[in-house]
Formats: structure tokens, C-alpha cells, sequence
């Protein structure tokens, strides 16, 4: 199971010429396959008259899914270094789009593929990453007169607080690693004289 992944910050575009022919890249974060067609689609209506859409896209944390097309370009030109290119960088969950508008000017198959895999290269330096790392959610149960110092003291040690709600008692939703369950425990009991509930819940990426 992955710890951590890495993703593009923000969905962003770069554009660069070549020899007359403008490569324009999307880069967008996707979650899921759909969520990376339905990017693939809007980038396509966004330039109705363009030669060439080529994609590429890695899902998973451990890069279950990758999928890449050459729409119409030499097979192995356009998505295949496209695909290379967020592999190499080491990005998941990640759609890319280069639209192509043919200026009139043949590359041939390896200023073709230094041209995508490029384009994408300078998209991701532009756009910048960021990594999310593996937490256990977890939600910790306590009464009111301790809510307020414990959550301060929650953020203070740097604990990832997701969620906070107020009922008969107030629950606190974090996010820890899961080699740090046991000493956070013991800490947890140790600030609160025992009385705060842990409970553990499923696993997310932050």
C-alpha cells in the first residue's frame, strides 16, 4: 500500500509553439477515470477547430490505471511520452491534455514525441505538485469542558483536524499516520485523564 502519492496542486494549461504548430496543455487532478473523460471531453469542446486532442491519465496511488490515446498522430507519438512523462515525474491521479493546431510544418515521429512528452513536462514545472500522504481517519470523542484546549493542542502538535461537531459531547475528526495510533493514543489519555474516546475509522489520502 502506497504511503503517499503525488498530484499536480491545481488544474492549470501551458502552451508552447513548434515549428508554426501550437501544443496547448490541460493538466487537471482527477479522482477516478470518469472524472479524467469528462476533463478529456471539456478540453475538446474548449477548442472545437484543433487538429489533434491527445491524452494521457494515471489513476491509483500505485498507478492502477493508465490510459493514453495518439488521436490520429503516428501511433506512439503523442500519448505514449505523454503517459512516459507522468511516470517519470512520478504524478498520479492526474488527466493531461495536449491539443495540437497543425501549423503546416511536418515534425516526424521523434520531434513528435519530444514535442508531447515536452509539453507536458513544462506544464507540470508550471502548474507545480504536491504530495498526499496515507492517514488513518480517526475520531475522537470528549466532553465540552476539554473540547476547546484539546483541539487546540491537536493543532498545535500538528495533527491533521478534518472535522469538529458540537452535540451532547464534541467529536474531533482527524487524520494520523498509522505507525502513530499507539503513542497518539497514549498521549490522548495522558491530556485528557482518560476520559476522551479513540475510535478508528477508514484510510485517506491528505
Amino acid at each position: 500500500m502506497q504511503e503517499q502519492y503525488r498530484t499536480v496542486a491545481r488544474a492549470g494549461v501551458h502552451e508552447t509553439e513548434i515549428n508554426r504548430s501550437r501544443f496547448i496543455c490541460a493538466l487537471a487532478p482527477v479522482a477516478t477515470e470518469e472524472e479524467a473523460q469528462e476533463f478529456i471531453a471539456r478540453v475538446r469542446k474548449e477548442h472545437p477547430t484543433a487538429t489533434h486532442h491527445c491524452f494521457a491519465y494515471v489513476i491509483g496511488a500505485d498507478a492502477s490505471v493508465q490510459k493514453a490515446s495518439d488521436d490520429g498522430e503516428p501511433g506512439g507519438t503523442a500519448g505514449a511520452p505523454m503517459l512516459q512523462m507522468l511516470m517519470r515525474r512520478e504524478v498520479r491521479y492526474t488527466a493531461a491534455v495536449v491539443t495540437r493546431y497543425y501549423g503546416g510544418v511536418k515534425l516526424g515521429a521523434g520531434g513528435l514525441i519530444r514535442a508531447y512528452g515536452g509539453v507536458v513536462g513544462e506544464a507540470l514545472d508550471a502548474v507545480g505538485t504536491l504530495t498526499r500522504q496515507r492517514f488513518r481517519l480517526a475520531t475522537v470523542t470528549v466532553d465540552h469542558q476539554r473540547a476547546g484546549r484539546l483541539e487546540n493542542d491537536l493543532r498545535a502538535t500538528g495533527r491533521v483536524v478534518r472535522d469538529v461537531r458540537y452535540a451532547e459531547a464534541v467529536t474531533i475528526e482527524i487524520g494520523l499516520p498509522d505507525s502513530e495510533v499507539p503513542a497518539f493514543r497514549a498521549w490522548l489519555a495522558d491530556t485528557t485523564a482518560g476520559t476522551a474516546e479513540l475510535e478508528l475509522g477508514g484510510e485517506a489520502f491528505a
